[in-house]
């Protein structure tokens, strides 16, 4: 399944350009992938990935 950048904006509750942000800034968050010209969407399988490791790693810091 993938997402669009609405899609994924509104999954982490911020704002559309947030997303293509992340992707240029943040190493760890997941790349979009071209679909077609035109068409870029992430997988959501990328995404939940991500979100599972950013949650081991703020589990790991609490410690």
């Amino acid at each position: 399944m993938y997402l669009s950048d609405r899609q994924v904006a509104q999954r982490y509750s911020v704002s559309r350009g947030t997303p293509w942000r992340w992707a240029k800034t943040d190493s760890t968050f997941p790349k979009p992938v071209e679909l077609t010209p035109g068409c870029t969407r992430w997988r959501l399988m990328d995404l939940e990935n991500w979100e599972q490791n950013k949650a081991e790693v703020q589990s790991y810091d609490k410690e």
